[in-house]
């Protein structure tokens, strides 16, 4: 049996995907009228419509389940409002190995939450880079598992709430 990953998710992020779910699923009988309607044209082996209408059912089939999944495991709160600490919703800016010269900035929260616009990367607080930066403070330096198997120090320079 697998753990259920939380997801932390603000009100806004949580109305968006229910409105896409709903949508969705109100799409439904649309689609299955759409496979229908095909099947009715004749021979199915030789039907682009009809598979084509099959694979845009499986799709947003695909997509309602992930949806299901990922709301029914959501926190909902609200986006951090304090500086100088990491949290979910925090962009922040970091150097790495003592380096100050290889500073990096980026966003902790879900790819489903994160920036829409492809600016800023995305890490998750479940990620060993940003679970082992959550709730530290500006001038900790904290140190996280690579996939190699070593061990990377990170410093934290600065933590802002993320705004859309």
């Amino acid at each position: 049996m697998t753990e259920t990953q939380v997801t932390w998710l603000t009100q806004e992020s949580h109305d968006r995907l229910k409105s896409e779910l709903d949508q969705l699923i109100s799409n439904r009988p649309v689609i299955a009228a759409e496979i229908n309607e095909r099947r009715e044209e004749g021979d199915l082996k030789e039907n682009g419509g009809y598979h084509a209408a099959r694979e845009e059912q499986g799709q947003q089939e695909a997509r309602i389940r992930q949806l299901q999944e990922l709301l029914n495991s959501a926190k909902v709160g609200e986006a951090p409002t304090q500086s100088g600490v990491a949290l979910p919703g925090s962009v922040v800016k970091v150097y790495y190995d003592g380096d100050e010269s290889d500073t990096e900035t980026f966003l902790i929260a879900t790819r489903e939450e994160g920036a829409r616009d492809g600016k800023l990367e995305v890490y998750s607080p479940s990620s060993p880079l940003g679970g082992a930066l959550i709730d530290a403070k500006v001038g900790d330096t904290r140190e996280y598992a690579l996939p190699n198997g070593k061990t990377m120090k990170v410093t934290l320079l600065s933590a802002e709430p993320y705004h859309t």
